[in-house]
């Protein structure tokens, strides 16, 4: 027994591993199958954290270095797995005896093996592609490029300031100089160069400082720049948001560029380590208009941007004239260098003085220039003596005086202020400069022409927001010189801005003034009366235009306004707070009152008696009640605005409960009536709530010619909206119609059939009925609504916005609803004005028209949730020049359809690939394109 225990023992173990190494060959099918189970749940896992992927990076994200390593080894698992299955399927196939016997031992074996193996790896690796987070948020670009055009005589000046950059001894340097001479350029210059050159730094930041900038200001941008979430650091102190700033900054090396510096700024306050060209290798750099804020700002080297030298400023002045007015006669050249030497190289002067002349092909027009730039003093003391004359020859070159006062009125409005062009003109109108002001819509195209001719001159600017204006802060310096440079002049015209508290003593220094103009005010002196009741207050015998604009104000004091008896034109905008200012109705003089984004409920104690009233302007108020006989007894009201924002249906409900005394109730039928009673109307811009109400103004030729601005909201029993020609005529004014949440609402037509038989020869040649101002179209939440078709009678529009119309199938149809079977073949030109088509919301829209258009004015398409929407009314002309952008969500499956001629392109689906989709959309035309073509999902 002792012998045999052994020898079963080696049996054993040698039984154990054949049987193992058999089950290679045995199972060598059911191994690959299982294998190729597992392959399969491991790509199904790949296929989820691709996908999850490639939606981060586009939305700028970058995929985590774990992911990245995961899907390499997916790839590389792969290939290898796929060699197994595919020798294992070829060993299978050479099987004999009925596939129960492998004709090579050896071969099964090993790919069994590698098989059964390769399965724990495959199974690993399955259950480690479950992340949590696949890509983080990409931080910003450590460089903002900054806009700027061509720069002129800057380059050796550059170089200087780069070479101390690269010096680690200077961590501060200052730029000063005139304004206007070129220090932003240059700083902007400086700016875009890191994004070639980086020289080691982890971030550039810009600031602008302007000129009663505070610390809180600087830290604002600073922490946004370095992608500070704003919990952490809004609604905190000074101290805490500075060593918010200091904790970030102390770790990085930084360049801290700050524009238009006119005082000292501590670096201390805003947390900025200080650039002191030892331990700390940052840089700031600043510019100044002032020498003395370099030494303030201890400033390791500091250097004055010199105006240009003759050669350079010519090159200048030259490039803004143009090569076309520059030679069209002889003599010009010459007479340019008169005209340059006079600027003294001033770059902004030579800008704008350029641009002034840009139309001016004569001789004789030029020897004028030259003559009128002579009539200014050569030696200049200081900023007043040496900028200004040589700015206000674009100002004197202005060819009315209209023009000029409504440019020098700009100077009421804050420096880097953007400001809407109709509260521009309304402004004007209401001040009485434009001569048609007794004409509201005359006076607004006189208006708009003002714009522009002071936009030719470069004394406005256009902002980035769309319709607004601003105006240079040194030209508005110059403009504000223009007003008090007399002796007499200097304490008529007073403006404050971003001050906490306007003291009585203050107020009291402003008694002689005629224009007052408050901005980001705090509080206003309160004038109480005395024990007699007389009133204690200050007395403003010449005033005659007030702005108390964008202040945290919840009233107006008691006693401000009793002692302006002049005041013609009050600005309380943008109030958001205020609720109350129940003296306004003693300011028996006034023509102009604005209210616009204030808190007030109701117009009792305000209009009341003012028979002198012209425009009456209240946008995106909550006013609830106006007293019956309240409106009608403005005698002398040109415009009445009372459009924008929107009531909910507890308040359009609340105006009926209170119908008696209020003339909002009904839709605001009694408030229409008001207004056609009115003698002076001539602008009505309004919401109205019903369509008693709506039948009311399409009943009303002196209404209909009025409205400028049109709301219908919430109007429920309002199937068909039917407009007749005659009514399209009347409406000569309308640019603005937004019809939101009119949810029985079917149809909207022009309906032509009433009128009789007429021949349109052209859609878009000159015809009666035809709405020639409509510029903007919007239709919100109107769930019955079947198209829009009635807007081939908008040849003007611009702008269209529709969201949220569940039953809308097409923007235009093939029958207009009107008499009119077929639209297409009159309407080629259809949209040719559109700049902007936003679709948001529209899950039944399939198309916007069923036949190309050119489009040549496109320039952004908005389309969101429009899941049926396949193809836009695209062909190879389509937006060609204008086209910057077209937005879309990712999931949208929408198509653009490319047509050439009558034979159909081939469609591309939206992908977001810029250069693919250009080509197709625009062929034959260059890459990239000259504006840019943005997809955005």
């Amino acid at each position: 027994m002792d012998c045999v225990t052994p020898v079963m023992d080696v049996a054993t173990r040698l039984w154990s591993c054949a049987s193992k190494h058999s089950s290679y060959v045995i199972d060598l099918q059911e191994n690959l199958c299982s294998l190729r189970n597992e392959m399969e749940e491991l790509k199904n896992v790949g296929e989820d954290v691709k996908r999850r992927v490639e939606d981060a990076e586009k939305h700028q994200m970058k995929r985590r270095n774990e992911v990245n390593g995961w899907l390499n080894s997916l790839t590389a698992l792969e290939r290898e797995v796929n060699e197994i299955l595919e020798k294992g399927d070829e060993e299978i196939q050479k099987k004999c005896l009925r596939n129960c016997c492998t004709r090579n031992c050896r071969s099964s074996y090993k790919i069994g093996k590698m098989a059964r193996e390769k399965i724990p790896a495959v199974s690993k690796l399955k259950n480690k592609g479950h992340f949590d987070v696949v890509a983080d948020i990409l931080p910003s670009a450590p460089v903002d490029e900054k806009p700027m055009e061509k720069a002129v005589g800057l380059n050796l000046m550059f170089g200087e300031i780069w070479r101390w950059l690269e010096d680690e001894k200077v961590g501060i340097i200052g730029l000063y100089g005139m304004g206007g001479v070129g220090k932003t350029t240059l700083l902007k210059k400086i700016n875009n160069e890191f994004l070639k050159t980086k020289l080691g730094f982890d971030v550039v930041i810009w600031v602008v400082v302007s000129k009663q900038a505070k610390a809180e200001t600087v830290q604002e941008v600073i922490l946004n720049k370095l992608e500070v979430p704003r919990y952490e650091w809004k609604n905190r102190s000074r101290d805490e948001k500075g060593q918010k700033i200091f904790n970030i900054l102390k770790t990085k090396k930084f360049v801290l560029l700050l524009d238009d510096v006119w005082e000292r700024l501590d670096l201390t306050d805003v947390g900025v380590p200080h650039p002191n060209g030892e331990d700390n290798m940052s840089k700031l750099i600043f510019t100044t208009r002032s020498e003395d804020v370099c030494h303030v700002m201890e400033a390791h080297k500091h250097v004055k941007v010199e105006c240009l030298a003759s050669d350079e400023a010519l090159a200048l002045f030259r490039l803004k004239v143009g090569e076309d007015t520059f030679n069209s006669h002889p003599q010009i050249p010459a007479l340019a260098k008169e005209i340059v030497k006079e600027c003294k190289g001033l770059p902004l002067a030579l800008i704008t003085i350029g641009r002034a002349m840009v139309d001016k092909k004569t001789p004789q027009r030029w020897d004028r220039a030259v003559q009128v730039l002579k009539t200014y003093p050569s030696t200049f003391a200081g900023m007043e003596d040496e900028v200004f004359p040589i700015l206000a020859f674009s100002y004197d070159s202005l060819y009315n005086d209209t023009i000029k006062s409504c440019f020098r009125y700009c100077s009421m409005i804050p420096s880097d202020y953007e400001i809407l062009e109709d509260e521009l003109i309304e402004l004007w109108i209401g001040e009485g400069f434009l001569i048609e002001s007794y004409d509201i819509q005359r006076a607004r195209n006189e208006g708009y022409d003002v714009i522009e001719s002071l936009k030719v001159a470069c004394l406005l600017e256009s902002s980035e927001s769309e319709k607004h204006v601003k105006m240079h802060d040194m030209i508005r310096d110059m403009a504000l010189w223009l007003t008090t440079k007399t002796g007499e002049n200097k304490k008529k015209v007073v403006v404050k801005e971003r001050a906490r508290l306007v003291r009585s003593r203050e107020f009291a220094e402003w008694r002689e003034a005629q224009m007052i103009s408050l901005w980001d005010i705090g509080i206003l002196p309160w004038f109480d009366r005395g024990v007699d009741g007389a009133q204690k207050g200050i007395s403003f015998p010449n005033l005659e235009t007030l702005f108390v604009r964008r202040s945290f104000l919840e009233e107006i004091p008691p006693g401000f306004l009793e002692k302006m008896h002049l005041v013609r034109v009050l600005d309380l905008s943008y109030n958001y707070r205020l609720e109350r200012c129940w003296q306004v109705h003693q300011l028996a003089n006034l023509e102009y009152l604005n209210m616009s984004f204030t808190n007030i409920s109701s117009l009792w104690g305000i209009v009341q008696g003012l028979k002198k009233l012209r425009c009456l302007i209240l946008n995106f108020t909550r006013v609830k009640v106006i007293t019956p006989g309240l409106i009608s007894d403005l005698s002398s009201l040109q415009l009445f605005s009372m459009h924008g924002g929107s009531h909910h249906l507890g308040e359009i409900s609340l105006f009926d409960r209170i119908c008696e005394e209020n003339i909002l109730c009904g839709g605001k039928k009694a408030l229409l009536q008001e207004l056609e009673s009115l003698e002076c109307i001539n602008e009505i811009s309004i919401i109205l709530h019903s369509d008693v109400s709506v039948k009311k103004l399409l009943s009303s030729y002196k209404l209909q010619s009025c409205i400028r601005k049109l709301h219908l909201q919430r109007c429920s029993k309002m199937t068909s909206l039917e407009l007749s020609p005659a009514c399209v005529q009347t409406m000569v004014h309308l640019e603005t119609l937004q019809i939101s949440s009119c949810n029985d609402l079917k149809e909207v037509k022009i309906n032509e059939k009433d009128e009789g038989k007429r021949e349109f020869i052209s859609r878009y040649s000159v015809v009666l009925s035809e709405f020639c101002k409509l510029h903007e179209v919007h239709i919100i939440s109107c769930s019955k609504l079947l198209n829009l078709t009635w807007l081939i009678y908008a040849p003007c529009l611009q702008l269209l916005a529709v969201s949220a119309c569940k039953s809308m199938e097409e923007v235009i149809g093939d029958d207009d609803g009107g008499g009119r079977a077929s639209v297409g073949e009159e309407n080629s030109g259809l949209f040719s004005r559109l700049t902007t088509l936003q679709l948001e919301g529209l899950p039944k829209l399939k198309s916007i028209c069923n036949w190309v258009l050119p489009l040549p004015s496109l320039t952004m398409i908005y389309v969101h949730s429009c899941e049926s929407l396949r193809k836009l009314p695209f062909d190879s002309n389509t937006g060609k020049n204008s086209l910057k952008k077209i937005q879309a969500e990712q999931s949208l499956r929408i198509w653009l359809l490319i047509k050439e001629g009558d034979d159909a392109g081939h469609a591309i689906r939206h992908t977001g690939r810029e250069k693919s989709l250009h080509k197709h959309l625009f062929p034959g035309s260059c890459w990239p394109p000259s504006q840019g073509l943005v997809f955005k999902d």
